[in-house]
């Protein structure tokens, strides 16, 4: 599914709106209980109109959550491989803060990020913490006696439960301790993440998919 050629010839701005919008609703209501004719009612057109952007609700919901991973992906960037331990940190640090920013700024995204990573173009989202494991596999940050789909799985649910870990603090207005998801992905991944020698260095060893 994406939008019809009419949603992407209005200008950039106006696309912007109406993704907002029906983000906003789908994030609060739930991809299957939100309404597609209040979205579009608050959106500013008919349903008649609607229907030359979106071929309906399901077509509407695919095209926000496709933007959900975008974006979250254009917070994240590539993973690039690192250097040594430290630096693999760092750069996960820094992708992790970035994200999380983001998120503070834009819950609707981590409302909707499980049920946009299911879609096709979720592979894109899972492609990313795949050259994560892949690269800490290949510094020994992380462990090879664990399948690698699994330590993909786990680090994503990780992450991402950490970040919504976050924002609910945030919302009761504590400041959230984050050394405690370092924590929880030292102890999933069986390696130091200071850049220290790694307990296990058999980094080319993993289980095949």
């Amino acid at each position: 599914m994406s939008p019809l050629p009419r949603f992407l010839r209005l200008p950039p701005e106006r696309q912007e709106s109406i993704l907002r919008i029906a983000r906003g609703h789908f994030a609060e209501q739930g991809p299957e209980g939100a309404s597609y004719n209040r979205i579009i009612e608050a959106a500013g057109f008919s349903k008649t109109a609607a229907y030359q952007y979106f071929d309906g609700r399901e077509d509407l919901l695919a095209t926000v959550l496709d933007d959900v991973l975008a974006r979250l992906l254009g917070v994240l960037g590539p993973w690039e491989p690192a250097p040594d331990a430290a630096a693999f940190r760092a750069a996960l640090e820094t992708g992790t803060r970035d994200l999380s920013a983001h998120l503070r700024a834009h819950p609707d995204d981590l409302a909707l990020a499980e049920v946009a990573a299911a879609r096709p173009a979720g592979a894109a989202w899972v492609a990313w913490f795949e050259a994560l494991v892949d690269d800490g596999l290949r510094l020994g940050v992380v462990r090879s006696d664990l399948d690698r789909s699994l330590l993909v799985a786990a680090t994503a649910a990780v992450l991402r439960a950490g970040d919504s870990w976050a924002l609910a603090a945030w919302r009761d207005g504590r400041e959230p301790d984050t050394g405690q998801v370092w924590e929880l992905l030292r102890g999933l991944w069986g390696g130091p993440l200071d850049g220290s020698a790694a307990g296990n260095t058999d980094g080319g060893g993993r289980d095949a998919d």
